[in-house]
This record gives structure tokens, sequence and C-alpha cells, in this order.
């Protein structure tokens, strides 16, 4: 999963939940009438079952949960910090110096324990930290051309990977506990590494032709979606075999078919994809971009023959178990259920490119075209978004006929 944003610094005091009229229910960044200079927010970051959220600001950082929508606690810290990493709702963080009055330059990783209050392990690189990610038996450091990978548990390093330029901290990991997969960048343009750590296996993938710009994984690690610095086209893949299984358009409005299409032809209408969330039955993927519009997608994949309406995540943490074998990668695909819209020009398939067939958005949703947001599923068929703005956004999509989504008022404690 790889869903942190940052941003330059605009003032903050909290994500404040209000009712914005016709324009629907959100949650907006208020400033401290006291004091409208000091607090600033730097970065936003899911956990890593997108059930909460850190936000980062000069000052420390904050945490949110997501249903029932509040802020849980906060920790104003000696300077600030460029990148919190939660591990799901533990004590134990990882935070990354940058900040100008931070303690920490760029290069350095804090292991922080917040119930101790102090600073458990800290790591010096000789360049800066691009990203760190976590799971219960890992922690992997980002740097521009190499990720270190070590065992959580005593800190010891276990692998060093070389990767192509990778500014953005392109990384992310599985979670379920039968599984140990590791996405990278590979050492070519559009080249994503697949490390399945449990099999000693690695899967070179050429996921798109020119820069990854977004890639994540569902739970197990078995699925993992990608876009490119383009942002026009979203692809799916199996992490085992390296099979690409589903393809999509990502456009703001079908309405205008081959308009948008001529311009996607012609490499003007790019796209930056700043996140993209598998559901955690693995049945539909919101991705979020510059373009003002959260997409979300129908996946014709289905894991191990498990009931795709699960919504708890300890139940799909069952299936996600009995989908984690070899076996149950046969039927990947399935049969269409809110199919995506694609092209229906089908008399010139045969004379376009590739990337004409492809299928559009299920379900979609509006916002800002001025700030950037990260995206995740909610419970029954919800998605959360939280944007650089301080804004946090409940909607609901319909299942079957897919369509605008409409915007919901978010349970607040």
């Amino acid at each position: 999963m790889n869903s942190t944003i940052s941003t330059p610094s605009s003032k903050f005091n909290s994500f404040e939940y209000v009712n914005s009229g016709s324009a629907g229910a959100f949650c907006k960044l208020e400033l401290d009438a006291n004091d409208p200079h000091t607090t600033e927010l730097v970065n936003v970051s899911w956990n890593q079952d997108y059930s909460c959220f850190a936000a980062v600001t000069n000052h420390g950082f904050r945490i949110y949960n997501c249903e029932p929508f509040r802020e849980t606690w906060r920790r104003d810290l000696k300077g600030g910090y460029g990148t919190v990493e939660m591990l799901f709702r533990c004590n134990v963080f990882a935070l990354v110096g940058g900040a100008t009055d931070s303690p920490y330059s760029n290069n350095k990783v804090v292991i922080w324990d917040d119930q101790q209050g102090r600073s458990i392990g800290e790591f010096s690189f000789r360049s800066e930290v691009r990203a760190v990610k976590l799971r219960k038996d890992r922690l992997v450091v980002v740097l521009e051309h190499k990720i270190f990978v070590y065992n959580f548990l005593d800190l010891k390093l276990l692998h060093q990977i070389e990767t192509v330029s990778n500014p953005r901290g392109l990384c992310c990991l599985s979670h379920s506990v039968n599984t140990s997969v590791l996405v990278c960048p590979g050492r070519r343009r559009g080249e994503v590494r697949v490390e399945h750590f449990g099999l000693s296996l690695t899967k070179i993938i050429q996921a798109h032709e020119s820069h990854l710009g977004c890639f994540s994984l569902t739970l197990d690690g078995l699925l993992l979606a990608t876009a490119s610095t383009k942002g026009t086209l979203i692809r799916i893949f199996n992490t085992m075999d390296g099979t690409c299984l589903q393809e999509f358009l990502e456009l703001v409005s079908s309405d205008m078919e081959f308009f948008f299409l001529c311009k996607v032809r012609r490499g003007t209408d790019k796209a930056n994809v700043c996140g993209i969330a598998f559901s955690l039955n693995a049945q539909w993927l919101a991705v979020s971009s510059d373009k003002g519009t959260i997409h979300i997608f129908s996946l014709r994949v289905r894991i191990g023959g498990e009931d795709a309406s699960v919504d708890s995540v300890s139940s799909q943490d069952t299936a996600l178990s009995h989908g984690s074998s070899s076996s149950s990668l046969e039927p990947l695909i399935g049969a269409d259920a809110g199919a995506n819209p694609s092209l229906s020009l089908s008399f010139m398939k045969g004379m376009l490119p590739k990337y004409f067939q492809s299928e559009w958005s299920f379900a979609r949703f509006h916002l800002p075209d001025n700030t950037r947001f990260i995206v995740a599923f909610g419970s029954h068929n919800t998605v959360n978004i939280v944007g650089l703005d301080g804004s946090f956004y409940r909607c609901s999509f319909d299942p079957v006929n897919g369509g605008e989504m409409s915007q919901v008022l978010p349970n607040v404690s």
C-alpha cells in the first residue's frame, strides 16, 4: 500500500466536521484563531488497513479514526517531522526528519514508542529517506536508488535492493500473516520488482513504458495495481506470474468519450495519480488523481472463492489466509459483477491501440482540483477521502449501477 502524500506547508489546526450544505458533509481544516501561523500540515497517510490515518504537522502528528470519525490523539514533539508511518493501531511509529525545526535531518529514521514517549531506535543514511514502510515483522527504508529491509524485532539488516531513481519513495508490503511480499520499482523505467520472501521468489514485471507513478497491493500481496507518471492507464497484475489481469482508463467522463480518448492518444490528458487502494475483498479499486475526481473500478477478481461481500477486517483476514496459496491463483478472474463501461466503438477496435480497449471507471466522485487526496474503502460500499487541505469526505456508491457517488454523513464521536 502506498498511500502517503505530502505538500508544501499549509496552515492547520484540526480536521473538523462541518455541514457544507449542497456540497454535502465533510471535515474541513480550520485555523487556530489565537495562533494562525504556527501549525502547518505536512502530509497525511493511512495505516495498513485504512481504518485510521496520520496527519503530520510541523509540531508533531495526530491520529484520526475513520469510523466513527474522530481525532483519537495527538503528539506534539520537539520540532516537526516529514513522515509518520503507523503500524496498524499499535504504539510504535516510524518517523522521518525533514522539517526546518526538526531535531533530525531527512536522512534519519526514528522508531518511536509512544507508550514510553521516547525513541527506541534510530537509523542514519547517506541520502534522503524517501519513505518508510512497516509490517509486524519488517521495517523497510526507501532511498532514491536503494531499499533496505530490516527484521523489525532486532532491527538487523536482511536485504538490500537497488532500484531505478525513485524520488516518490514507491514501495508497498503485504500484511497477511501467510504471505511476505514487497513491491518496489525495478532497475529500468516502468519496471516493477516483486519479492515473495516466503517463497524466495523474485518476479520482474514490465508494468508501463513510462516511469512508475503509484502502485498498491492487496493485503495478501497477490494482486498489484499500478499507474505510470502519465496516469492514463491503471493495470492489475498477478504478482506470482506477472500476468496483467485487467486494465483501466483513467477518464473523467464517459459522456465525452471520443474527445477524451483522442486527448489520451495525443498524450495531453495526463493525470498525476495520488493514491490507489483495493477494497478488502478485492472486488473494487479506488484511484485518486490531480484531476479532481475519485474513480471506482470493478475488479473481475476472486480470491480463493471467498464471499466477496465481506465487510469486516477480521473476517476478511480469514478469507485472505485461505486465498494465499498458489492453488488459489487459478480462478483470479471471475464473471463480471457491476461491470465497468468500455469503448463502444467496437467496429474500430482492430484499428485502435490496445488502450482503447481498456475499461472505464464504474463510479466516481468529484472533488476540488486544487489539492491532492488519498482514498480508501470503508464499510458498506463507502469510500473515505482525506485531502491535504485538511478535508475528510465519506461517499457511498451503488455496487450494481455505479455512476456518481453520493456524499454521506460520517459518524462523528
